[in-house]
């Protein structure tokens, strides 16, 4: 019997597990389905701090995991594609493009306004101060002691059509901002990133559950176990049934389950467990436990377009060890509604880890803060079938606006005459399953890449239709840009997530029929059951979710801590 067991070893179960087993007196496990990530034990692909070769190995996701991702109201036009999701200890954090920021002050006020007690932003800055051991900067914004090092890539080292995009957006008055975790505002900024001194990716597996901490007796950890259900005497949860391998299937028991497996599959195995909307369990046969409509509801993601331009030489990333996101644009779209800081532009030095990749530059666009909602569901009892992600992404109108309106403007920025003899043909991308396949680690792939890289290289006269036949499949940004119908329909087909999915077991009042948890994550009605994870958060922040997630973990196990010291 532990005192809590811990369902996920993803960013925020390496922070539970660490900071709860402080207290020598607390005994802890973590279940986790994928490999193991210690020191001694890293992948090179893993360290490093460019990181396209681990966030496209198959190795380290979720085998087979598709979602659908836009909102066309014919459904048999929908796109479904490939949605990865980490299979790995440390989950995003050991695989994930590593940047580093926290969102606006506004995204925490706006948890409080809808019902989790306690999360502002005056509540939350204390412990982004906590988590964080920032290289570069201090002040009252800032903390210097904390387990995850965050620096950013000095200018210098930008590329030079990194280095062009921001001359173009300088001239049309985009401030120059230091600190992308600093004050909020719009501007041009370095991105901030998970890499530590030893220009390392920074992994909850390794910076949170170090030697050390993984010495302790009352911690435990399991990898390549997979949870099937959470189970209960009475109403109140005991533990959880796990398989790890072929081994068969057994029972771990805690005095207290904490959920931490993410946002698509801590809501999967809630309803596998009995707990979510009651008609949709009872149709597959699963026993109701507790009915709470809330559970898989209220999917928010950050939808994404991109525009990629063909580069000379000289515009080319030549430190190829470096990360490929080397600046973002934080802008504010004017929509009605739409808080300030709500569109966000990633100026990608190098578009894959390949020879392909390295000719190509890409002005990666998504809204920051999105207010489209989907749903994750069941198919089948079974917990070997993936559960169904829908987004519904750009069914709100707000959201397919803003889209609309940034790409035209990426396109106008890829256009700029400041860029002429940096980039050639300029073309709309995006990762299709096609793109996935030619960008998976391997011999067969670099040499492929490398190949239509030299024949570009080498016939300038047939870039053009190259690149419009081959890499497109015929689609020219010419036509995207033809007219707003036109445009539409691109992005609805040409949509995809920046794997920052959040909310489908959100906090909330009891009295709120879709919230799933209290402040402190408990679940509503069922004693014995936390949820911690990005599932949680009642809204998506204007920000790459990994760093608002360990900050969401680090005040919780707080809360968690508080609630064991009052009850004893």
């Amino acid at each position: 019997m532990y005192d809590y067991v811990i369902l996920g070893g993803g960013a925020a179960g390496c922070v539970l597990a660490t900071r709860l087993t402080e207290d020598p007196g607390v005994t802890v496990l973590v279940v986790e389905a994928g490999k193991n990530v210690a020191e001694g034990n890293v992948d090179p692909d893993i360290r490093a701090n460019y990181p396209a070769k681990a966030y496209f190995n198959p190795d380290y996701t979720w085998p087979g995991q598709t979602a659908l991702l836009g909102s066309n109201a014919d459904a048999g036009k929908r796109v479904r594609a490939r949605y990865e999701q980490a299979r790995i200890l440390g989950g995003g954090t050991s695989i994930n493009g590593l940047i580093a920021n926290r969102g606006a002050p506004t995204d925490y006020d706006e948890w409080e306004a809808a019902g989790a007690e306690g999360w502002t932003w005056q509540a939350a800055l204390p412990y982004f101060r906590k988590l964080e051991r920032d290289l570069d900067f201090g002040g009252e914004y800032h903390g210097k002691d904390g387990p995850f090092a965050i620096s950013r890539f000095p200018v210098g080292d930008w590329s030079g059509f990194v280095r062009g995009v921001g001359e173009v957006l300088g001239k049309r008055g985009y401030a120059s901002i230091a600190d992308q975790n600093g004050e909020w505002r719009d501007g041009l900024m370095p991105a901030s990133v998970a890499v530590n001194e030893q220009r390392e990716r920074v992994s909850c597996a390794l910076a949170y559950l170090t030697s050390a901490v993984r010495a302790r007796p009352n911690l435990a950890i399991r990898t390549q176990t997979y949870v099937h259900r959470i189970v209960f005497e009475g109403d109140r949860a005991v533990g959880a049934e796990i398989e790890r391998g072929g081994g068969g299937v057994e029972t771990v028991r805690g005095r207290e389950v904490v959920l931490t497996c993410g946002s698509i599959y801590s809501p999967a195995v809630l309803m596998r467990s009995g707990i979510g909307p009651a008609a949709a369990l009872q149709k597959l046969g699963i026993p109701v436990r507790r009915a709470l409509a809330g559970v898989g509801q209220n999917l928010i993601e950050h939808p994404v377009a991109s525009v990629s331009c063909y580069l000379a030489p000289k515009a080319r990333l030549a430190l190829l060890d470096r990360h490929h996101t080397q600046a973002h644009l934080r802008f504010s779209s004017g929509v009605a509604g739409c808080p300030a800081g709500d569109m966000s532009l990633a100026i990608i030095a190098r578009s894959g880890w390949h020879a392909m990749g390295q000719r190509v530059g890409s002005l990666y666009l998504w809204v920051n803060k999105a207010y489209s909602k989907g749903s994750v569901t069941l198919s089948s009892p079974d917990p070997k079938v993936l559960p169904d992600i829908d987004f519904r992404m750009l069914s709100d109108p707000r959201d397919l606006q803003r889209l609309r309106e940034g790409f035209r403007f990426i396109a106008g920025v890829a256009a700029a005459p400041e860029l002429d003899g940096l980039r050639g043909r300029i073309f709309p991308t995006n990762y299709s399953d096609r793109v996935r396949r030619v960008s998976s680690p391997g011999r067969k792939n670099a040499v492929q890449m490398a190949a239509f890289a030299t024949v570009l290289d080498a016939l300038p006269a047939a870039r053009g239709w190259l690149i419009d036949n081959v890499v497109t499949s015929g689609v020219t940004i010419e036509d995207v840009l033809a007219d707003d119908d036109a445009l539409d329909a691109h992005l609805r087909r040409a949509v995809a997530g920046v794997w920052h999915p959040v909310g489908t077991c959100r906090m909330g009042r009891a009295d709120d029929p879709q919230a799933v948890t209290g402040a402190s994550g408990r679940v509503h009605g069922v004693p014995g059951l936390r949820i911690c994870d990005a599932s949680v958060m009642p809204t998506i922040p204007c920000a790459n979710t990994t760093i608002p997630t360990v900050m969401l973990a680090e005040r919780m196990a707080d809360l968690v801590r508080a609630e064991r010291g009052a009850a004893q």
